[in-house]
C-alpha cells in the first residue's frame, strides 16, 4: 500500500532546496553519522541517546527516535512526500525513490538537514484549500514527520487510482439537505457555524450589504484579533462559483479585515487565484464538502433547531 508522509522544511524555510536538490530531509544533526546500516528502532534508539547525552528524559528522547525512526525506517520507495512552501496555502509533493533512497549529506548546498532521502518532485504544488478540512486538519501535527490519513483524497488529487469504495457519497444527501434551506435560514446556520469556531458573529445580510451575510471577530487569547466578512451562498452541487463572484467580495471587505466565501457548491481555478491574490485581502474559500466537514465537526454546537429544520442527527446522516 501506498503511504503518504509529510515532511516539513521548517516553515517552508528549506522547501526550495528540498525541490531543487531532489530530496526531503531533516535535522538532528548531533546524529553526526550515516544511519545506513540501522535497520530496527532499538538500534537507533541507542545512537540517538547517546547523540544527546545532554537529555535526561527519556520522554524527549522517545520523541526524537520516533521522528527520525519514521523517516529512516518507515517510508518506503512510492510512498509519497508532502511538504508545505514557505506560503502555507502551497503544498509540494513527490515520489521516494527506489532503495536506497536515504544517504548522508556531506556537502553544503544550502540546506542544514543532513539526514535525506531521495524524492522526485511534482512540478507544481497543490493547494492546501482544495482539500477536504479532514485533510487539511491533519497537517496541523506539530510533528516534523508524520504520515497522513486521508491518502485515499490525496491520490486522487493527483491524479492516481484509489482503492476501490462504496458508490454512496456520504456528502450528498447533507447538501441536498442543505439546499432546502431558504437564503436566509443560510445565512444564519453560517453564523451558528462562525460562533462554533470560536468567532464572536453577527449575521448583517441585507440589500446593499456588498455581498457580506456576515461579520465575526476571532481574538485568540489576546495573542491577535481576526476579523472576517463573510458570504453564504447556496448554489447547487455541481455549479463553480466565478473569479468575477469572488472579486466582489472582495470589495466589500475592510482595510485590515479577511474574507470568506462559504457555499453549497465549489470554485473555478481562476476563483481561487483571486481569493489569495497579493496586495488583496485573503479571502478563505469553503466549498460544499468543506462546509459539510464542518458542520460534522462542530454539529453539537449548532442549536437544535437547525437539526430539526435540517433533519439531521449527529454524524450529519437523515433522522
Amino acid at each position: 500500500m501506498t503511504n503518504v508522509w509529510c515532511v516539513r522544511a521548517d516553515g517552508g524555510k528549506y522547501t526550495e532546496h528540498f525541490i531543487h536538490g531532489g530530496y526531503a530531509g531533516i535535522g538532528w544533526n548531533e546524529i553526526d553519522r550515516d544511519l545506513s546500516a540501522v535497520r530496527t528502532r532499538d538500534e537507533l534508539y541507542e545512537i540517538v541517546k547517546a547523540s544527546y547525552p545532554n537529555v535526561s528524559s527519556p520522554l524527549v528522547i522517545g520523541n526524537y527516535v520516533g521522528q527520525v525512526g519514521r523517516f529512516l525506517l518507515e517510508i518506503a520507495a512510492g510512498d509519497y512526500v508532502i511538504t508545505p512552501a514557505a506560503d502555507p496555502e502551497l503544498l509540494y509533493y513527490g515520489q521516494v525513490a527506489e532503495d536506497p533512497s536515504y544517504y548522508f549529506a556531506t556537502t553544503d548546498d544550502g540546506c542544514p538537514y543532513r539526514h535525506r532521502r531521495r524524492v522526485r518532485w511534482a512540478r507544481e504544488p497543490l493547494r492546501r484549500g482544495e482539500f477536504s478540512v479532514a485533510f487539511q486538519n491533519t497537517m496541523k501535527a506539530a510533528l516534523t514527520v508524520f504520515a497522513i490519513s486521508h491518502e485515499d483524497e490525496f491520490l486522487e488529487a493527483i491524479g492516481k487510482e484509489v482503492r476501490p469504495q462504496r458508490r454512496y457519497d456520504p456528502y450528498v444527501p447533507v447538501l441536498e439537505q442543505l439546499l432546502h434551506l431558504d437564503p436566509k435560514e443560510f445565512e444564519i446556520l453560517v453564523g451558528h457555524l462562525l460562533t462554533a469556531l470560536g468567532f464572536e458573529a453577527e449575521v448583517i445580510g441585507r440589500t446593499g450589504d456588498g455581498g457580506v451575510d456576515a461579520v465575526g471577530e476571532l481574538n485568540i487569547g489576546n495573542l491577535a484579533r481576526v476579523r472576517v466578512y463573510v458570504q453564504a451562498k447556496r448554489y447547487k452541487p455541481g455549479s463553480k462559483i466565478s473569479a468575477n463572484v469572488v472579486k466582489q467580495l472582495r470589495q466589500a471587505i475592510p482595510f485590515g479585515g479577511q474574507g470568506a466565501f462559504i457555499t453549497t457548491a465549489d470554485y473555478q481555478d481562476k476563483a481561487a487565484e483571486v481569493a489569495l491574490e497579493h496586495g488583496y485581502p485573503r479571502i478563505g474559500l469553503i466549498n460544499g464538502r468543506q462546509l459539510v466537514d464542518l458542520l460534522v465537526e462542530h454539529w453539537n454546537k449548532i442549536p437544535p433547531e437547525f437539526h430539526e429544520r435540517l433533519g439531521l442527527k449527529p454524524g450529519l446522516v437523515r433522522i
